[in-house]
């Protein structure tokens, strides 16, 4: 594969951040600017290639629900539910068992909380409470504990209360084995309820603190800064038969940039009829778009910030409170600003900690009916579910062998493909022009790609510094400036001499 790179057009001049820093995977951006130093091009590459769609082919699918969950550290709940709910499909099991669909969404809020506590307060707070012109070396965790030690706590308490959620009803904390096609293999026992119930009148004051937080730093930001990479595009997303927010099941909905329902009961058994899929040759990630409007017409976004303005409300009262400040808070436009997504973030993180204390109260969960259900068999399943960073879905085609034949998976990273390369284009025309590097300007670029929380491997969070090295060249190639940030998150700026030979 090329990601497109290798040459530099004729009158024009690159430039290259590469590898990006706090996501996971391998990921690169390039910037092709004219004589007068306005983007003509920006790219976000995806340069690796991880192959779960093929290795799959040829496994039982009973392995499959397990396997899946190997592509992310910090979200196999979602990869473990979306699979199973694919499968009940196939094994005739759908709909699962009382039982068993609330232990999934007992699950699946779990990991909800835990997600979006270590994406806001480990990897997005440090750009918002000390800056995008910080000093490097303090923004992170560590530097947030000590400025900020009761946020710090909160946040991790949350997540750690995420995780215990999901440790109950999975079995493990990570890679847990709770939900199999058709159904689950373990209730909640009568004690373990009872050690949850009685975290949550602290939980749920710790979450609408983050919501209080994530409202005051977003609403505090400069207006140059609150409109970084302030990108319209439509919102895709589940939502219930009432229209209201819908994280485990429901119909998908597609609301346009201003507002308008533009399709809407969409059953995820007919996804493809919706959505289709482009590849480029600069980029391993698909970019997935609505066939009525076609790949370049036909992106949008998912996540937070689309699933907040795509429902007409959210089901429970803190939440939904919430929910309608951040609607008044805008003047009940649409929102575009792609940093408002930490203020949803915050907003979905309190709902499931509302979602948790409602399930926990549901009987249900205890047991006292059958875990699975098994009917007639079909080859294909498809599962869709809101991940933490957007909408999800799992196709398979199994034989009558029980091995799968097909695979098919479209993440939420990849729904939001076209959406971060057009925040990246925005924040490069904004504030590149032509200007000299600086890390502030390096960090901006990231902090727009950063608000989507994206997994471009789809493995797991990456935490701490990276290594960064940007070249500046004029439209002949010739090296102007050349800025390395190295893993301690110290600067070195190249003299063009000694920058000549350093990859672009």
């Amino acid at each position: 594969m090329t990601d497109g790179t290798d040459a530099t057009p004729a009158g024009l001049r690159r430039v290259a951040i590469d590898p990006l820093t706090r996501v996971e995977g391998h990921g690169k951006v390039t910037l092709l600017l004219d004589e007068q130093g306005r983007v003509q091009q920006a790219r976000l590459h995806i340069v690796e290639f991880r192959g779960f769609e093929q290795f799959i082919v040829g496994r039982p699918y009973w392995e499959v629900p397990v396997l899946v969950q190997r592509l992310c550290g910090i979200c196999p709940v979602s990869h473990h539910l979306a699979a199973s709910k694919a499968l009940d499909r196939v094994v005739g099991g759908w709909p699962v068992p009382p039982v068993a669909d609330a232990i999934r969404r007992l699950m699946h809020h779990g990991q909800i909380v835990q997600s979006h506590a270590l994406h806001f307060f480990h990897l997005a707070s440090p750009d918002l409470l000390f800056g995008f012109d910080a000093e490097p070396a303090r923004r992170h965790i560590a530097a947030v504990a000590q400025a900020f030690p009761d946020t710090a706590r909160q946040g991790v308490l949350l997540r750690r209360f995420g995780q215990e959620v999901i440790r109950v009803t999975a079995g493990k904390r990570v890679h847990g084995t709770g939900s199999v096609p058709g159904g689950v293999n373990r209730t909640v026992t009568p004690e373990e309820r009872a050690a949850l119930r009685a975290e949550l009148p602290q939980v749920l004051d710790w979450a609408e603190a983050a919501v209080d937080l994530a409202q005051r730093l977003t609403t505090a930001l400069p207006p140059e800064e609150a409109a970084l990479a302030e990108t319209p595009a439509a919102l895709l997303s589940l939502v219930g038969p009432d229209g209201a927010l819908e994280l485990y099941d429901g119909v998908l909905r597609v609301r346009e940039a201003d507002g308008r329902v533009a399709e809407d009961g969409w059953e995820d058994q007919r996804y493809r009829e919706l959505i289709d899929e482009a590849v480029q040759p600069w980029s391993y990630m698909k970019f997935p778009y609505r066939r009525a409007l076609g790949p370049q017409l036909g992106w949008y976004r998912v996540g937070p910030l689309a699933r907040l303005q795509n429902c007409d409300r959210i089901p429970t009262p803190r939440a939904e409170a919430r929910r309608q400040a951040f609607v008044a808070a805008h003047g009940g436009r649409p929102v575009h600003r792609v940093l408002a997504t930490h203020w949803a973030r915050m907003i979905e993180l309190l709902h499931g900690v509302e979602m948790v204390a409602r399930l926990l109260d549901d009987d249900a969960i205890l047991g006292g009916g059958p875990l699975q259900a098994q009917g007639p068999r079909q080859r294909r399943g498809v599962g869709v579910i809101e991940a933490p960073r957007g909408t999800l879905i799992h196709d398979y085609e199994v034989g009558d062998d029980d091995l799968v034949t097909r695979c098919n998976l479209i993440v939420s990273t990849t729904h939001n493909n076209t959406a971060m390369n057009e925040a990246v284009r925005a924040v490069a025309q904004r504030f590149l022009d032509g200007r000299a590097l600086t890390e502030g300007l390096l960090n901006r670029i990231e902090v727009a790609i950063r608000a989507y929380d994206p997994c471009l491997s789809c493995a797991t969070h990456a935490l701490g510094q990276m290594p960064l090295a940007v070249t500046l060249r004029d439209a002949r190639g010739a090296v102007l400036d050349h800025l390395v940030r190295m893993a301690d998150g110290t600067l070195r700026r190249d003299e063009p001499a000694h920058a000549a030979d350093a990859p672009a």
